[in-house]
């Protein structure tokens, strides 16, 4: 069977030592506000062989290394086209609604999917006693994640990245300077006791994120052009063989034909190849007007009701790190360097480039504008749309690098397009001067904006008017929030660290905060979770808020005298937050609960052991399926 894929390629980097474009922000530069496309392969092989020339060693082409950080949601009701007698259940929190990220747990409210223990399972939840139904083992030494749409189950998988140092708090990791691959495993889930593998689909490029609207899948990849080249190495230490290593690998950047510098893919079928060719063609790429680098960003786009048949080429020369979408247009985000980190050196200069893509079709993904914005993004919470503006966080520093940040500060910028080009209508800056931006998070009209280094300020945008942004409060308080999350009725939920008068974190803290007056926003109440962290804090699809019950359930663990690994309930109302009860699995050191799911009236949580049932009224155990072995 031919097997067509959608995609949209963006060719990328900015960390080659390419100047930064750093201009104001009122009109985007031409590095990014103008794009043009290759002719043909002649044209796009001449670009790429004469960028790529210079990089080119003994081992190969050698990169600079840039370093990058790694977006009312929850309760979706899942697929409308359930049974009448399936209850009401939570979805993976979300940052829009109606755009479905992927995450290591789905549902439908009939069944659970959950990446744990090596394998993929389905568990059957319609009962409150879990019960394990089948599953398909995953490939070991890989990262896994799923989305759900009806009765197709994607597993999206990426190998390991190279390690380079976090701050434990935000994802950090390098462009990939070496081949990497993605694999895209599609499921039949119609009968969840036999989970059946239909294909596999393996694409040249690291896997960055997804997105799901509707039944249309985008999946973003991230890779360098020309890295898969087959190279020569130096037979010894020499000089003399490191030269002749270097002219061999030369002349093979300048012989070698389109399909050796653009990605590929690969199709497998009941473990034969049923296809394979590039995801781009060189006519369907286009390149800023000064050079950019020599990565690749691509997004692949399918139809998830037709498995992966659908075919869409559109492609830009830009990078891409950080990605948002609604309903209506995906931004790709990237921080442009002047050079290579160097901590001996001066911090560069740092702006941001951010390209607007329409997916208001679901056939079709097409490139509308480009701009760019100074300073970095702590992440996809950074970006948010509303009415056709984009609004974007920025802090001046990178977010990674240490020490005290005294002349850094952060700002609130909207953009608008503008014949092609994303312009700035408006911005407000001088937030948390010497910190950075810790967590954001847009609601409506309002930005709410917390910055950390000794003491949290939670500051009020007002964005009614977007140009004419304006700070209407500030609140100081110790310590921190890291994720920020609605809760309806004014009411805004903070989970982070609370921290001494010095900034020193002393543990996992839930704060409530009343923002129905903009010019004075107050903190209710706070809630100690003692010396310990949660997954919520790093990442938004580890917590859960169930309105019905006004319950948040996030991870938890706690290093002090008496270890726990597992996950807390909290009630919280006007009136405040008290603890409804805590979940631990079994005891060892793969019970750590990940995610939490609400079918009913019961909970489910999940940790590589496997998923366990409680009671949402108490949190009384009810019942434990064990996966995975």
């Amino acid at each position: 069977m031919m097997v067509r894929i959608g995609l949209l390629a963006l060719v990328a980097a900015g960390v080659l030592g390419a100047a930064s474009t750093g201009g104001a922000v009122g009109s985007a530069s031409p590095a990014v506000g103008a794009l043009r496309a290759f002719d043909g392969c002649p044209s796009f092989l001449a670009h790429v062989r004469s960028r790529a020339l210079p990089l080119i060693g003994p081992y190969g082409l050698v990169r600079d290394v840039g370093i990058a950080a790694g977006g009312p949601p929850i309760a979706a009701r899942g697929d409308r086209s359930a049974a009448p007698a399936t209850p009401e259940y939570s979805g993976t929190n979300v940052q829009e609604e109606g755009v479905d990220e992927p995450d290591l747990v789905k549902t439908n409210g009939r069944t659970l999917f959950a990446v744990a223990g090596g394998r993929v399972s389905a568990v059957d939840v319609g009962a409150r006693r879990p019960r394990l139904l089948s599953s398909v083992r995953l490939a070991a030494g890989w990262q896994h994640e799923l989305l759900l749409h009806g009765d197709r189950l994607l597993v999206l998988s990426q190998g390991a990245s190279m390690p380079i140092p976090s701050d434990g708090r935000v994802g950090i990791r390098a462009p990939w300077p070496y081949p990497a691959r993605t694999k895209v495993m599609e499921i039949d889930v119609g009968d969840p006791a036999r989970l059946r593998l239909v294909r596999t689909l393996e694409l040249a490029g690291g896997y960055l994120t997804a997105r799901l609207v509707g039944s249309t899948a985008r999946i973003v990849l991230s890779s360098s052009v020309g890295i898969d080249l087959p190279y020569v190495q130096p037979r010894s230490g020499a000089a003399a063989d490191a030269a002749r290593a270097t002219e061999q690998n030369r002349h093979l950047a300048m012989t070698a034909g389109p399909r050796r510098w653009l990605p590929g893919f690969t199709v497998r079928s009941r473990g034969r190849v049923v296809e394979r060719g590039s995801l781009v063609e060189c006519r369907d790429v286009s390149r800023p007007r000064s050079f950019s680098g020599l990565g690749l960003l691509s997004v692949v786009t399918f139809g998830l009701d037709r498995g992966l048949e659908r075919l869409d080429a559109d492609a830009i020369l830009s990078d891409g790190r950080t990605v948002y979408a609604s309903r209506t247009s995906l931004y790709v985000a990237t921080e442009r360097f002047d050079r290579r980190l160097d901590a001996t050196r001066p911090i560069p200069e740092t702006t941001t480039a951010i390209h607007r893509f329409d997916i208001s079709r679901p056939d079709q993904t097409s490139y509308r504008a480009s701009g760019a914005v100074p300073g970095v993004l702590l992440g996809q919470w950074s970006l948010s749309e509303r009415s056709g503006v984009l609004r974007v966080a920025t802090t001046e520093q990178p977010v990674w690098w240490g020490g005290p940040q005294t002349e850094s500060e952060s700002a609130v910028v909207t953009l608008g397009e503008r014949g092609g080009a994303l312009v700035q209508l408006g911005k407000v800056g001088g937030l948390g001067k010497g910190e950075r931006i810790y967590s954001v998070r847009f609601v409506g009209d309002t930005a709410y904006v917390v910055t950390f280094r000794q003491v949290d300020p939670l500051y009020t945008v007002d964005l009614s008017v977007p140009s004419l942004p304006a700070v209407r409060g500030e609140l100081k308080i110790r310590g921190y929030s890291a994720y920020l999350h609605p809760l309806g009725d004014d009411l805004l939920l903070g989970v982070g660290q609370d921290a001494t008068a010095e900034g020193r974190v002393l543990g996992t803290q839930v704060s409530l905060f009343d923002v129905s007056d903009l010019r004075r926003p107050r903190r209710l109440d706070t809630f100690s979770l003692g010396v310990s962290w949660s997954e919520a804090e790093s990442d938004h699809h580890a917590f859960l808020w169930w309105p019905r019950t006004r319950t948040a359930v996030l991870p938890l663990q706690e290093t002090r005298a008496a270890p726990f690994a597992g996950a807390v309930g909290l009630r919280i109302g006007r009136t405040g937050i008290s603890e409804l009860g805590r979940v631990s699995h079994p005891k060892g050191a793969a019970s750590a609960i990940r995610r939490s799911v609400v079918v009913g009236d019961t909970l489910y949580t999940v940790s590589e052991e496997g998923v366990g049932a409680s009671s949402l009224s108490t949190l009384a155990e009810l019942g434990f399926a064990r996966l995975g072995g």
